[in-house]
Protein backbone atom coordinates (compact mmCIF):
# COMPACT_ATOMS: atom_id res chain seq x y z
CA UNK A 1 0.00 0.00 0.00
CA UNK A 2 1.70 3.80 -1.14
CA UNK A 3 -0.01 4.53 2.83
CA UNK A 4 -0.30 3.14 6.16
CA UNK A 5 -3.06 4.05 8.58
CA UNK A 6 -5.58 6.60 7.14
CA UNK A 7 -5.62 8.26 3.67
CA UNK A 8 -8.59 10.73 3.03
CA UNK A 9 -10.30 11.15 -0.31
CA UNK A 10 -9.05 7.54 -1.49
CA UNK A 11 -11.14 5.83 -3.80
CA UNK A 12 -13.94 3.53 -2.58
CA UNK A 13 -16.17 1.22 -3.24
CA UNK A 14 -18.69 4.35 -4.55
CA UNK A 15 -15.85 5.24 -7.12
CA UNK A 16 -17.19 2.37 -9.00
CA UNK A 17 -20.34 3.28 -8.73
CA UNK A 18 -20.52 6.71 -10.00
CA UNK A 19 -17.71 8.37 -12.04
CA UNK A 20 -17.00 11.01 -9.25
CA UNK A 21 -18.69 10.29 -5.96
CA UNK A 22 -17.39 13.79 -4.68
CA UNK A 23 -19.75 15.35 -7.15
CA UNK A 24 -22.64 13.00 -7.11
CA UNK A 25 -23.94 14.43 -3.99
CA UNK A 26 -24.11 18.47 -4.13
CA UNK A 27 -26.46 20.25 -4.37
CA UNK A 28 -26.20 21.17 -8.34
CA UNK A 29 -25.84 17.46 -9.13
CA UNK A 30 -28.26 16.36 -11.74
CA UNK A 31 -30.56 13.54 -9.85
CA UNK A 32 -28.99 13.55 -6.49
CA UNK A 33 -31.68 12.55 -4.85
CA UNK A 34 -31.35 8.98 -7.46
CA UNK A 35 -27.23 9.29 -6.41
CA UNK A 36 -28.41 8.96 -2.61
CA UNK A 37 -30.48 6.36 -2.94
CA UNK A 38 -28.42 4.45 -4.83
CA UNK A 39 -25.66 4.99 -2.44
CA UNK A 40 -27.95 4.23 0.78
CA UNK A 41 -28.79 0.94 -1.06
CA UNK A 42 -25.10 -0.08 -1.10
CA UNK A 43 -23.82 0.99 1.80
CA UNK A 44 -26.82 0.93 4.40
CA UNK A 45 -29.83 -1.66 3.10
CA UNK A 46 -27.74 -4.57 1.76
CA UNK A 47 -26.23 -4.96 4.84
CA UNK A 48 -29.47 -3.91 7.17
CA UNK A 49 -31.12 -6.80 5.43
CA UNK A 50 -28.34 -9.01 5.59
CA UNK A 51 -27.89 -7.93 9.44
CA UNK A 52 -24.47 -7.29 9.07
CA UNK A 53 -24.82 -3.28 10.05
CA UNK A 54 -24.11 -2.49 13.47
CA UNK A 55 -25.53 1.53 14.21
CA UNK A 56 -23.13 3.48 16.41
CA UNK A 57 -24.63 6.36 17.74
CA UNK A 58 -22.22 9.11 19.04
CA UNK A 59 -23.06 11.68 21.28
CA UNK A 60 -20.97 14.01 24.80
CA UNK A 61 -19.64 16.71 22.86
CA UNK A 62 -21.45 19.90 22.77
CA UNK A 63 -20.91 23.41 22.41
CA UNK A 64 -17.57 22.73 20.99
CA UNK A 65 -16.20 20.64 23.16
CA UNK A 66 -13.94 17.51 21.86
CA UNK A 67 -11.87 15.87 24.58
CA UNK A 68 -11.56 12.25 23.52
CA UNK A 69 -12.78 11.26 27.16
CA UNK A 70 -16.47 12.68 26.50
CA UNK A 71 -17.19 11.18 23.56
CA UNK A 72 -20.09 8.52 24.23
CA UNK A 73 -21.45 6.13 21.60
CA UNK A 74 -24.09 3.23 21.82
CA UNK A 75 -23.74 -0.17 19.31
CA UNK A 76 -26.81 -1.65 18.14
CA UNK A 77 -27.30 -4.28 15.59
CA UNK A 78 -30.30 -4.02 13.46
CA UNK A 79 -31.73 -6.05 10.64
CA UNK A 80 -35.04 -4.07 9.82
CA UNK A 81 -36.64 -0.70 9.62
CA UNK A 82 -38.84 -1.38 12.39
CA UNK A 83 -35.88 -1.90 14.17
CA UNK A 84 -34.60 1.32 13.15
CA UNK A 85 -37.20 2.95 13.98
CA UNK A 86 -37.77 1.81 17.53
CA UNK A 87 -34.24 2.48 18.32
CA UNK A 88 -35.35 6.16 17.49
CA UNK A 89 -38.22 6.14 19.39
CA UNK A 90 -36.33 4.99 22.16
CA UNK A 91 -33.43 8.27 21.33
CA UNK A 92 -36.29 10.62 20.92
CA UNK A 93 -37.50 9.80 24.39
CA UNK A 94 -34.30 9.95 26.17
CA UNK A 95 -32.99 13.19 25.09
CA UNK A 96 -36.52 14.45 25.77
CA UNK A 97 -36.17 13.82 29.48
CA UNK A 98 -32.56 14.95 29.24
CA UNK A 99 -31.24 11.13 30.32
CA UNK A 100 -28.97 9.92 27.51
CA UNK A 101 -26.10 8.67 29.38
CA UNK A 102 -25.52 5.70 27.19
CA UNK A 103 -22.27 4.37 26.55
CA UNK A 104 -19.11 4.33 28.89
CA UNK A 105 -16.81 7.93 28.27
CA UNK A 106 -13.51 7.09 26.75
CA UNK A 107 -13.76 4.48 24.80
CA UNK A 108 -13.71 5.10 21.16
CA UNK A 109 -10.67 7.78 21.37
CA UNK A 110 -9.38 8.09 24.88
CA UNK A 111 -8.91 4.57 25.96
CA UNK A 112 -7.25 3.92 22.28
CA UNK A 113 -5.22 6.69 22.41
CA UNK A 114 -3.59 5.39 25.79
CA UNK A 115 -2.98 2.39 24.24
CA UNK A 116 -1.25 3.71 21.43
CA UNK A 117 0.99 6.30 23.69
CA UNK A 118 2.09 3.44 25.78
CA UNK A 119 3.12 1.50 22.73
CA UNK A 120 5.24 4.04 21.39
CA UNK A 121 6.81 5.21 24.95
CA UNK A 122 7.40 1.35 25.19
CA UNK A 123 9.57 1.46 21.73
CA UNK A 124 11.57 4.69 23.18
CA UNK A 125 9.51 7.25 21.60
CA UNK A 126 9.17 10.48 23.71
CA UNK A 127 5.46 11.85 23.77
CA UNK A 128 5.31 15.35 24.95
CA UNK A 129 1.89 16.60 26.31
CA UNK A 130 1.37 18.71 23.50
CA UNK A 131 1.13 15.21 21.28
CA UNK A 132 -0.50 13.75 23.84
CA UNK A 133 -3.44 16.56 24.25
CA UNK A 134 -3.58 17.82 20.28
CA UNK A 135 -5.11 15.14 18.16
CA UNK A 136 -2.88 17.34 15.05
CA UNK A 137 0.16 15.79 16.69
CA UNK A 138 -1.03 12.40 17.05
CA UNK A 139 0.36 10.49 13.86
CA UNK A 140 3.48 11.56 15.47
CA UNK A 141 3.43 7.80 16.94
CA UNK A 142 2.17 4.51 15.63
CA UNK A 143 -1.74 3.93 15.35
CA UNK A 144 -1.91 8.03 16.06
CA UNK A 145 -2.90 8.66 12.36
CA UNK A 146 -5.84 6.17 12.15
CA UNK A 147 -7.05 7.83 15.55
CA UNK A 148 -6.68 11.56 14.38
CA UNK A 149 -8.73 10.20 10.90
CA UNK A 150 -11.46 8.60 13.11
CA UNK A 151 -11.20 12.11 15.72
CA UNK A 152 -12.05 14.34 12.60
CA UNK A 153 -14.74 11.89 11.32
CA UNK A 154 -16.80 12.28 14.97
CA UNK A 155 -15.93 15.86 15.12
CA UNK A 156 -17.10 16.36 11.64
CA UNK A 157 -20.61 14.03 12.21
CA UNK A 158 -21.09 16.39 15.37
CA UNK A 159 -20.47 19.65 14.48
CA UNK A 160 -20.71 19.76 10.90
CA UNK A 161 -19.17 20.15 7.08
CA UNK A 162 -19.34 21.93 3.92
CA UNK A 163 -18.01 18.99 1.75
CA UNK A 164 -21.58 16.88 0.93
CA UNK A 165 -19.00 13.61 0.64
CA UNK A 166 -15.66 12.10 2.23
CA UNK A 167 -14.35 8.75 0.91
CA UNK A 168 -11.08 7.90 3.64
CA UNK A 169 -9.31 4.52 3.41
CA UNK A 170 -8.91 3.75 7.32
CA UNK A 171 -6.20 0.41 9.10
CA UNK A 172 -8.22 -0.39 12.03
CA UNK A 173 -7.13 -3.15 14.15
CA UNK A 174 -10.19 -5.04 12.46
CA UNK A 175 -8.49 -5.08 9.16
CA UNK A 176 -8.64 -2.27 6.00
CA UNK A 177 -11.72 -0.69 5.95
CA UNK A 178 -13.60 2.03 3.76
CA UNK A 179 -15.14 5.64 5.79
CA UNK A 180 -18.01 7.07 3.40
CA UNK A 181 -18.99 9.99 5.12
CA UNK A 182 -21.81 12.50 4.04
CA UNK A 183 -23.09 15.67 5.31
CA UNK A 184 -26.24 16.76 3.20
CA UNK A 185 -29.45 18.85 4.02
CA UNK A 186 -31.13 15.27 4.22
CA UNK A 187 -29.18 14.02 6.92
CA UNK A 188 -25.32 13.69 8.46
CA UNK A 189 -23.82 10.23 8.76
CA UNK A 190 -20.79 7.92 7.74
CA UNK A 191 -20.69 4.55 7.28
CA UNK A 192 -17.85 2.28 7.84
CA UNK A 193 -17.35 -0.59 4.86
CA UNK A 194 -14.49 -3.41 4.21
CA UNK A 195 -12.81 -2.62 1.48
CA UNK A 196 -13.57 -3.22 -2.83
CA UNK A 197 -15.64 -6.35 -2.66
CA UNK A 198 -14.78 -7.74 0.73
CA UNK A 199 -18.04 -8.78 2.61
CA UNK A 200 -18.29 -8.51 6.21
CA UNK A 201 -19.55 -6.23 9.06
CA UNK A 202 -20.51 -2.44 7.80
CA UNK A 203 -21.06 0.08 11.21
CA UNK A 204 -23.25 3.15 10.49
CA UNK A 205 -22.64 6.68 12.68
CA UNK A 206 -24.48 9.17 13.50
CA UNK A 207 -25.64 11.36 16.14
CA UNK A 208 -28.92 10.29 17.56
CA UNK A 209 -30.72 13.36 16.67
CA UNK A 210 -29.85 12.63 13.13
CA UNK A 211 -32.05 9.32 13.53
CA UNK A 212 -35.35 10.42 12.38
CA UNK A 213 -33.30 11.67 8.71
CA UNK A 214 -31.83 8.57 8.59
CA UNK A 215 -35.47 6.67 8.81
CA UNK A 216 -36.18 9.28 6.63
CA UNK A 217 -33.65 8.41 4.00
CA UNK A 218 -34.20 5.00 4.21
CA UNK A 219 -37.81 4.50 4.05
CA UNK A 220 -37.59 6.57 0.76
CA UNK A 221 -35.15 4.32 -0.79
CA UNK A 222 -37.22 1.28 0.04
CA UNK A 223 -39.63 2.94 -1.78
CA UNK A 224 -37.65 3.62 -4.90
CA UNK A 225 -36.22 -0.64 -4.95
CA UNK A 226 -40.43 -1.37 -4.56
CA UNK A 227 -41.26 -2.46 -8.17
CA UNK A 228 -43.72 -0.43 -9.75
CA UNK A 229 -47.32 -1.95 -10.37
Amino acid sequence: MPFTEAKEHAPGRLHRIFTDPYTAFGNMATERLLHLQVALAELVTRPLRQRTLLVRLIHGWENGECAPESLRHGDYRLGSLDELRALEAHHRETFEYQADDTGNPGELLARPLVKAIERAEQAGLAIDEETRHNPSRWPAFTDGLALYTLFKVYHRLIYGEDAPYRSIHLRLAEGEREVHEFHLEEGEFAVITPCGNTEGESLLMLHPSQLPSMLRLLENTRRAEEPAH
